[in-house]
């Protein structure tokens, strides 16, 4: 049974409150971090070990691994996890609270390499082009929503978090607010400026709102929630596509994948997504490298 969060000791409480405020992390990776902390204090409190700081060492935290992986955690999970902890210990370094980190004797196992899962091109082709989308406010607004990450890349909780405010004059660009409490300006293309202009023009109809309200919206005229937009996408994505992965994060690989297909240069690819760094972003160029050998069995003579 996992301990809650009530109970959590000061020094976790002092850090997750750090991720919130200081660093802006996101309602998702909050509940994640806090139910891999939960778990790691569980762990304590079967192996008896009390939960002052000064009692976690490296030693503990790699039976906790042993555990995890007996207990059948993927690599990728478990990778996480130590994630948690670095980004702790990293945080009770800086405010004095411990003097060495346990966790540089501590190695997350090897997690194999997954390639960014995408949608074919003619497939969105289809799903734009066709009829799948009904003429009322419902049907624009999920149809904009689709349109909206697959032509720009954002990530679900920028989706979620865009107000009236961060849109330009006429739609043709919008600010975004990203990881770690970064803005970034993304440019939106002129097919796209003519969606949001229409979906604007209905949502002032339909409800009332100002520069701070949330720019899409529910049925309801309500802020947008991570579970919405995961059902509107894998929804409208059922229709075109058979691949099993159906959710916002592939639409946004979809973006990247088609935008290197293209002959995009990767580092605007990478201020596009907003990756810290190039190698967040040279994922893609696998799947880019994958349609080219593919090309080349197919129209090369001794392929």
């Amino acid at each position: 049974m996992s301990v809650s969060e009530e109970n959590f000791p000061t020094f976790i409480k002092s850090f997750l409150q750090y991720l919130e405020f200081e660093k802006r992390y996101s309602k998702h990776t909050l509940i994640a971090y806090k139910d891999d902390l939960a778990n790691f204090l569980s762990f304590l409190d079967l192996q008896y070990v009390p939960w002052q700081i000064e009692n976690i060492n490296h030693a503990i935290i790699r039976t906790w691994v042993v555990e995890l992986s007996d207990n059948e955690i993927g690599a990728r999970s478990i990778t996480r996890k130590l994630a948690c902890l670095r980004s702790l210990f990293k945080f009770l370094l800086q405010r004095k609270i411990v003097e060495t980190n346990p966790m540089l004797l501590v190695k997350a196992p090897k997690v194999e390499k997954r390639l960014p899962v995408f949608i074919e091109e003619n497939e969105i082709t289809l799903l734009f082009n066709g009829d799948f989308f009904t003429d009322d406010f419902q049907g624009i607004r999920d149809k904009l929503l689709l349109e909206l990450i697959y032509g720009t890349g954002l990530r679900l909780s920028e989706i979620i978090d865009l107000k009236e405010v961060d849109f330009k004059l006429n739609f043709n660009e919008m600010n975004v607010l990203g990881k770690g409490n970064k803005y970034r300006i993304v440019p939106i293309h002129h097919h796209l400026q003519t969606k949001l202009q229409e979906y604007h023009k209905l949502k002032k109809l339909e409800f009332e709102c100002n520069s701070t309200s949330p720019f899409l919206v529910t049925d309801k005229g309500k802020q947008l929630y991570p579970m919405f937009v995961y059902r509107k996408v894998k929804q409208y994505l059922t229709l075109i596509s058979t691949q099993e992965k159906k959710s916002p994060h592939v639409l946004r690989h979809t973006f990247a994948t088609h935008l290197l297909n293209k002959g995009a240069d990767l580092n605007a690819i990478k201020d596009l997504l907003g990756h810290s760094s190039l190698a967040a972003t040279q994922v893609y160029t696998h799947n880019s490298m994958e349609k080219l050998k593919k090309i080349f069995e197919q129209a090369h003579p001794r392929a």
